[in-house]
């Protein structure tokens, strides 16, 4: 596993966005461990977050005119990610959408860059479960321009079942036909962190290990 995954789930874990225990997600499944992004709450964990953004961006290869963020886990995202890549040399302009229209001043949905006909534009996602605000903004972004989908990045994959049998990551790649990848999946979370002392502690016994795995089995998407 590369460096900068190893970093990232050590990072998430101490600022207490990855957790594990007994949790119900929205949907009503429950699960062993939990991702609350909303945790990052300083200066220094955004920056270091969109520094894993980066790395993960610039490991894709992928190719891009604009960031686009969505409302609303995805704006800190965006402008966050967009100053890490300045300072690594890459200039690239940031958007993000309003929950609603504005109907005074300039009006409109998205703010920031305006996106122009064959732009490129990678979305800055938090975690995507099933895919919801991903739909939702899409149309947005092609109801400003004919933009192209350059790709989606997200920072964890859970793995799990979309509207089908696959990967929620995997339907979204082949339904809006653009890359989809995360910084790391919850499979090399738990492949890293099983056994693995971390500040003093083993965070993911055998037996936690072998919960994460009757999740995986029982909600787990195909690839």
């Amino acid at each position: 596993m590369e460096t900068y995954k190893q970093n990232f789930i050590e990072f998430m874990m101490r600022a207490n966005v990855l957790t594990f225990g007994d949790f119900t997600t929205k949907s009503g499944r429950k699960t062993p461990f939990f991702i609350n992004t909303g945790r990052y709450r300083t200066g220094d964990q955004m920056n270091r977050l969109a520094g894993f953004y980066a790395d993960a961006i610039q490991a894709q290869d992928v190719t891009f005119d604009f960031l686009f963020g969505p409302a609303y886990k995805g704006i800190p995202l965006a402008v966050a990610v967009a100053m890490e890549l300045s300072n690594r040399g890459a200039n690239v302009p940031f958007c993000f959408n309003r929950k609603e229209a504005k109907t005074h001043g300039e009006g409109g949905t998205l703010v920031g860059h305006q996106p122009e006909s064959a732009e490129r534009v990678l979305i800055v996602e938090d975690v995507t479960t099933a895919g919801t605000s991903i739909r939702e903004t899409v149309p947005v972004l092609q109801a400003a321009a004919e933009i192209q989908l350059a790709g989606l990045v997200v920072s964890v994959d859970r793995m799990e079942r979309g509207q089908g049998e696959v990967n929620a990551l995997t339907e979204l790649r082949d339904e809006f036909s653009m890359p989809t990848f995360a910084i790391v999946t919850i499979c090399e979370i738990a492949d890293y962190l099983h056994g693995r002392e971390l500040d003093g502690n083993v965070v993911v016994t055998d037996e936690l290990f072998a919960r994460i795995q009757d999740y995986r089995q029982q909600y787990g998407g195909t690839a």
